[in-house]
């Protein structure tokens, strides 16, 4: 905290902090319809904390720092509940240094070296508390402000995983359990959820979290039990007649009591340990088949925490180790056009930079103009960027809430914004086009895509380079690339000889590329990397491809007949005959594919899912195409077999509900022959 801010700017800091936290826990807690991401709420709350820490005498009891939730008084009018025991929130750290120091005051607080911990995930639903007298559930409610929650029992008596009796004999049946968990929904269940909405015209849920929120608060159990709520318990009020010394105790137990217990990811005695953890499970989560936002740590032993015991609003002897989160809110700026290498235009947007799921996002794609008309989003406004693993970042919509009156409506350009041309608006589909093969713009982009990485794969020929060969006149598309010399680069700029001559090395190593990655090199509309390894390995040549009719190209598996038509279409023009002829003459090899008729995998089809740890996917890709099978991003009736990596989700619970064959990644290795 600076020494030039005076107590008095503190003091109006912090009341402005309050009043806009006690705003977003209505929004949160009570509408179920929070209008900032979790992230922005985490920054004011722990701007707060840092003030009333530094000056005590500025912290009021009423502060959001000292309470859990929303006030009670504006809950809905429900019948409350009183927890016996405070239902608490955990507090968060975001960075190994935190974690160390957090750790640190545990071993402080016991004097004596940190003990055993258990790590969970946490999930992203909404809490509550489930109350088992003598085996028969009674009552379960909300955690409202920590101390008064909501009447649900109703509405929870409605989630299957939750029995109405416990299975259990009277000896092992406590007198009185009160548990706590979480009530969630699963993405495959939210999108479903979330498909029927707007085939009824009805809105939208924003996230899986605000669904199962406003579903557990619905005043109707009917609509309730119509909507797909799973619940998982992982702590304890009061309890009498349990008995478990432990967090992993009380989760062995629950799971022989046949409730949902918590997923116990592992145990964790050294920050090592921890960090190793947080950055698998960071690395898996997208493949998790519900949402977390990070992962809980708590002191495994009961007694050791009844030692530490807890402060106004969380526990000492927990804490939540949180991801980088994956929905930021941030200003659009502007809206810009760019074109792509088959002519179409795609409005950019163009942000305030804002660090989303752990990297710096500016720019991301709003597609086309049907999606920003239906997600209402204007330039100027604020919005919610979402970048979930390692996909493209994406703005989910504005938060209309927050707009002044000074956002402006974007409307595609009627030129092209790269050579002037008059675009062409679809009349079926939301695209719009240039139709000047011969743009720039579109040239420049088939030459970016010829020489990726995951196509012809010349190094040293990035973006402003090619604008260089482009611009200059020295190429007209990427065939040029083949009939470059050193003489022709030397000139440009930061191209000194060695460099020259390195990219001449790197387009004469290119030269060989395995047919597949020429096919994918080509630039054939809705063709990919994996519908041009199987051309490759159906055809074999590019000559048989590109003589191929309709009928036989629909023969190659996983080519419907939209692509088919894509495909004849391409290679029926005489332009691209005119390219694949100066491509060989310059020296492309397009050599013959290999069959792969043998192996392990013959004429399987095999999806990948989960994090693997002896391979990348990539490798793991290419291993099933040497193994002579097909590698698919997808499960479907038509799937053979499904790889499952650590915290595999959707993918492998759909695989079991087909009764398709599962194998981990050893299994997997040794198939192929990598074992050891």
């Amino acid at each position: 905290m600076g020494a030039k801010e005076s107590l008095e700017a503190l003091r109006l800091e912090a009341e402005r902090l309050r009043a806009e936290l006690d705003y977003h826990n209505w929004r949160y807690y009570v509408l179920d319809d929070p209008v900032i991401p979790d992230g922005a709420y985490d920054r004011l709350m722990r701007r707060l904390e840092r003030i009333e820490a530094a000056h005590p005498e500025l912290r009021t009891p009423d502060s959001p720092t000292q309470r859990v939730g929303a006030p009670a008084a504006e809950l809905r009018e429900r019948p409350p509940v009183t927890h016996s025991v405070p239902m608490l929130s955990l507090e968060n750290v975001t960075s190994r240094e935190e974690l160390e120091e957090w750790m640190g005051r545990v071993a402080e607080g016991l004097g004596a070296a940190l003990p055993p911990l258990t790590v969970e995930y946490k999930f992203d639903g909404a809490a509550i508390e489930v109350v088992y007298e003598r085996g028969v559930l009674v009552q379960a409610s909300t955690r409202g402000d920590g101390t008064v929650g909501e009447d649900v029992t109703a509405n929870v008596k409605t989630i299957k995983e939750l029995p109405p009796v416990l299975a259990l004999p009277p000896a092992r049946t406590p007198a009185r359990l009160e548990l706590r968990g979480e009530v969630y929904m699963m993405k495959a269940d939210f999108a479903a959820l979330n498909a029927q909405a707007e085939a009824k015209g009805e809105k939208l849920f924003a996230n899986p979290r605000n669904a199962a929120a406003g579903t557990l608060r619905q005043l109707d159990p009917r609509v309730t039990a119509a909507r797909p709520l799973r619940a998982v318990l992982y702590g304890l009020g009061r309890a009498e007649g349990l008995e478990a010394g432990s967090q992993g105790e009380l989760l062995a137990w629950l799971e022989s009591a046949g409730l949902p217990a918590a997923p116990l990811v592992e145990r964790a005695a050294t920050l090592e340990t921890a960090m190793a953890l947080y950055e698998k499970v960071g690395a898996a989560r997208a493949e998790l088949p519900f949402e977390i936002d990070g992962l809980v740590l708590k002191v495994d032993s009961f007694a050791l925490r009844e030692r530490l015991g807890v402060r106004a609003r969380s526990p000492r002897w927990a804490v939540a180790f949180k991801f980088p989160p994956m929905r930021e809110m941030t200003r659009l700026r502007a809206i810009e056009v760019q074109v792509g290498r088959t002519g179409v235009l795609t409005p950019v947007a163009v942000m305030d930079p804002v660090y989303v799921s752990g990297v710096t996002v500016r720019n991301a794609t709003l597609h086309n103009r049907e999606e920003i008309a239906r997600k209402g989003i204007k330039i100027g406004d604020m919005v919610i960027v979402q970048r979930a693993g390692d996909v493209i970042p994406e703005v989910l919509g504005p938060l209309v809430a927050m707009r002044t009156g000074a956002e402006r409506e974007f409307a595609m350009p009627e030129a092209c914004p790269a050579c002037g041309a008059r675009v062409v608006f679809e009349a079926e589909g939301p695209q719009v086009r240039c139709p000047n093969i011969s743009c720039p713009r579109q040239v420049k982009e088939r030459v970016r895509h010829f020489a990726s990485r995951r196509a012809m794969d010349i190094e040293g020929l990035g973006e402003k380079l090619i604008d260089q060969l482009i611009d200059g006149g020295v190429i007209e598309d990427a065939s040029g690339l083949y009939f470059l010399r050193v003489k022709d680069l030397e000139g440009l700029e930061r191209m000194a000889a060695k460099s020259a001559r390195n990219v001449v090395a790197a387009i004469a190593a290119s030269r060989s590329r395995p047919l597949a990655r020429v096919i994918h090199a080509l630039g054939i509309p809705e063709v990919g990397e994996r519908s041009a390894q199987i051309l490759a390995d159906h055809f074999g040549t590019i000559e048989a491809l590109a003589a191929a009719p309709e009928e036989e190209l629909e023969k190659a598996h996983g080519i419907g007949p939209v692509v088919a038509g894509t495909i004849a279409t391409f290679f029926g023009s005489a332009a691209t005959a005119r390219f694949i002829a100066r491509l060989k003459q310059g020296g492309v090899e397009f050599p013959p594919a290999e069959r792969r008729e043998g192996g392990v995998l013959a004429g399987k089809t095999v999806v990948l899912t989960g994090a693997l740890r002896r391979m990348t996917r990539q490798e793991a890709e290419e291993a099933v195409l040497a193994a002579g099978g097909r590698a698919a991003s997808s499960v479907s009736k038509k799937t053979d077999l499904v790889v499952a990596g650590e915290a595999a989700g959707s993918k492998l619970a759909k695989a079991k509900a087909l009764g398709i064959e599962v194998i981990d990644e050893e299994e997997f290795l040794r198939w192929i022959g990598r074992k050891g």
